[in-house]
């Protein structure tokens, strides 16, 4: 008799089996309402923006300016006074884009700084933007857009998405550089 007791009592009985079905069910379920919650909300949302400190992203695009201007080997003058860097417009994404049309969000800016030469010469101009081009090519930058005006290039750092954008338009003679950053969260109280 103790045997088979014991065969017996290794079998569960019927009701907590039916409990372990049931919890797996309510687990299952849980789970899957909160995966599709999760995809619901990034489909309404769209991927959230990364992060950033202003005044980091200000620096930065600040000292890739003064690269480039190195390398393109213009000199600045007093009166051009000191770069400023000014915050541009950024847009819900996902499906909540369509809601929000041409509503900006008062949390999230991209960041630009330009700066122009004018009365450049075609071949200072080129032999500046080749030393552009070479530098940013060696450092890992990636070519996006070639010939942007008769003479011009726009690169992508691939680690932080900064852009610069350097253009020579032959009427006039200027040189115009642009870097910017994509848009980015700021921190709340950010004046923009």
């Amino acid at each position: 008799m103790s045997s088979v007791q014991s065969a017996t009592s290794k079998v569960p009985p019927r009701s907590s089996a039916r409990r372990l079905v049931r919890t797996a069910l309510i687990l299952g379920g849980v789970t899957l309402l909160a995966a599709v919650s999760w995809a619901g909300y990034r489909l309404w949302n769209g991927a959230p923006y990364p992060e950033v400190d202003p005044n980091v992203v200000g620096t930065r695009l600040r000292a890739e300016v003064e690269r480039v201007h190195d390398d393109l080997a213009l000199t600045r003058t007093a009166a051009e006074g000191p770069y400023r860097v000014e915050t541009g417009a950024c847009y819900y994404r996902g499906l909540r884009g369509f809601a929000h049309i041409d509503q900006s969000r008062r949390d999230v800016y991209s960041f630009d700084l330009d700066t122009s030469t004018t009365g450049v010469p075609e071949a200072i101009a080129r032999t500046g933007q080749e030393r552009v081009r070479s530098r940013l090519s060696q450092q890992g930058w990636k070519l996006i857009g070639e010939n942007i005006t008769s003479m011009g290039f726009r690169f992508e750092n691939p680690d932080t998405g900064d852009t610069v954008d350097v253009r020579w338009y032959e009427p006039t003679g200027t040189l115009a550089v642009s870097v910017f950053s994509q848009c980015g969260k700021v921190p709340a109280g950010f004046p923009g």
